[in-house]
């Protein structure tokens, strides 16, 4: 197991080298105007390639890639170009708030999706068909659309929640809860949608094989039956789902932050990227797949642990 980690690791340091790579060669047919926009409007052809000069764009592609390969090892993300922030503090600050949102919209999600997916296999009927309607009205309707209704109903409305903004969980847990309440709910409608879908089916399978049937004619409890064999089995393919929902989520923060106002990942991406700050952007793709990386690691290792027979001896 430890060499299946390794290798793991080692394959997503040399995912995140190719991502950062195609990256840095895609950003490159747009340096001169990352000098054009630090100058401002006005700059002459002869400014730009000046400041182009004192950037370190005017380099051989290769050598500035490898420049800043050898700085990330190092944690040197280098620094904004144009707030002089280094990149790697401010992704982090900013980080936390998108994983605050992500995270807490994740858990919500499997304990939604578990009770209803394994409430409509076990039982059907009325339970199958209420989690198959909420299931479906999670595919058809847009998250965007929903965050509006929420903000409109619980924010405009009630006032119940804020409608932007957001607190720090240090400054008032409360307030932390109630500002990262409707943005939750936006964003894990599309996973509680097939998540839930994953459980049933999977569940529905689980619960047709013999050894369930073996389980009943011992006597054995149909919620043991249900809890510790069928979904434990029924777990593997979900926590995939789960985690392809949390690539998807993080992908959905970048709108949702913008909608509610939050200084989150998202929103310094989308801000970063209409200015073509390079080193922003390249900080952000390699966060991003690192997160990415560690996310499968983790689904994976989890899979060993609630199924034997997947495990993976190195």
């Amino acid at each position: 197991m430890t060499v299946y980690v390794l290798r793991r690791l080692t394959a997503g340091l040399v995912l995140a080298v190719l991502v950062t790579m195609i990256t840095f060669l895609l950003l490159s047919t747009s340096f001169d105007d990352v000098a054009s926009s630090v100058l401002g409007n006005g700059a002459t052809p002869g400014q730009i390639a000046a400041q182009k000069a004192r950037m370190g764009l005017d380099r051989p592609l290769a050598v500035q890639y490898a420049d800043w390969l050898s700085h990330a090892v190092r944690g040197d993300l280098g620094a904004s170009y144009f707030t002089s922030e280094p990149v790697r503090s401010a992704i982090t600050a900013r980080l936390g708030v998108t994983l605050s949102i992500v995270v807490v919209a994740l858990l919500a999600t499997s304990v939604i999706s578990v009770a209803l997916g394994v409430a409509a296999a076990a039982r059907g009927g009325v339970v199958d068909r209420f989690a198959q309607g909420a299931a479906l009205t999670g595919y058809l309707v847009p998250s965007l659309l929903v965050a509006i209704a929420l903000v409109y109903v619980f924010a405009v409305k009630l006032h119940v929640f804020p409608a932007t903004g957001y607190t720090d969980f240090g400054e008032s847990p409360a307030g932390w809860a109630s500002s990262i309440a409707i943005p939750v709910v936006a964003l894990m409608m599309g996973g509680v949608a097939s998540l839930t879908s994953q459980i049933r089916g999977a569940m529905i399978g689980e619960l047709r094989k013999d050894y369930v049937r073996t389980l009943r004619t011992r006597g054995i409890p149909t919620r043991s039956i249900v809890l510790r064999h069928a979904l434990r089995n029924a777990a593997g393919p979900a926590l995939t789902v789960l985690s392809l929902e949390f690539i998807q989520m993080l992908g959905g923060a970048l709108i949702i932050e913008q909608i509610f106002a939050l200084p989150g990942f998202g929103q310094y991406a989308f801000n970063a990227s209409l200015q073509g700050d390079v080193p922003i952007i390249m900080g952000i793709s390699l966060f991003g797949v690192l997160l990415v990386v560690a996310v499968n690691l983790v689904v994976d290792l989890l899979n060993g642990w609630l199924n034997p027979k997947a495990r993976i001896v190195s």
